[in-house]
C-alpha cells in the first residue's frame, strides 16, 4: 500500500473516510445511500424484489456532495471504483482507496488545470500520493471561475 493511502475495503468505510475529509476541510457533505440489488445503478438487471446478488451479498452504493466551491460529487460503486466530478469534469474509474486522496488534493489546493497554447487545450491534473495523478481534458468552453484560477 502506498504511504499517506487507506484501504477502504466497503462503501461505508469509503463513506466514513469522506466524512472525515469533509469535516478536516470544513466543507459541508450530502450522502444518499443505495442499497440492494434492486436500488443500485450497476445492477438494472436484478429481478423484481430481488436485494441481494447471487452471492447472498448486499450491494451498496453512495453518492456523497460537498458543498461549497470547488463543486465535488463522488458516486461510490459497490465493486471498489468512484466517478468523481469536479466542476463538472468527471474522473470515471478512481479506486474507492483513492478517493480520500484525491479530495484531499482537490480541497487542499494541489489540483491544477495544465493549458497548452498549441494545440490549445486544458487537462485537470489530480496528483496523489506515489507520483501519481489523474488527469482528464477540459473544454475550453467548461472552464470555470474555479478552473480558470488553476490555470498553469
Amino acid at each position: 500500500m502506498i504511504e499517506g493511502m487507506e484501504h477502504l475495503p466497503t462503501t461505508q468505510s469509503a463513506v466514513t473516510a469522506l466524512r472525515a475529509v469533509a469535516e478536516e476541510y470544513a466543507v459541508e457533505i450530502e450522502v444518499t445511500d443505495d442499497i440492494g440489488a434492486d436500488q443500485t445503478s450497476r445492477r438494472m438487471a436484478a429481478g423484481v424484489g430481488v436485494t441481494t446478488d447471487a452471492d447472498g451479498s448486499l450491494p451498496h452504493e453512495a453518492f456523497v456532495e460537498f458543498g461549497g466551491v470547488p463543486r465535488v460529487s463522488v458516486r461510490l460503486f459497490h465493486e471498489g471504483d468512484a466517478l468523481i466530478t469536479v466542476e463538472n469534469v468527471e474522473f470515471p474509474d478512481v479506486e474507492r482507496d483513492d478517493v480520500p486522496a484525491f479530495l484531499r488534493s482537490v480541497f487542499g489546493g494541489l489540483a491544477y488545470v495544465h493549458g497548452r497554447r498549441f494545440p490549445p487545450g486544458y487537462r485537470l491534473i489530480v496528483p496523489l500520493p506515489g507520483d501519481r495523478a489523474h488527469k482528464e481534458h477540459v473544454s475550453m468552453l467548461l472552464l470555470t471561475p474555479w478552473l480558470s484560477s488553476r490555470v498553469r
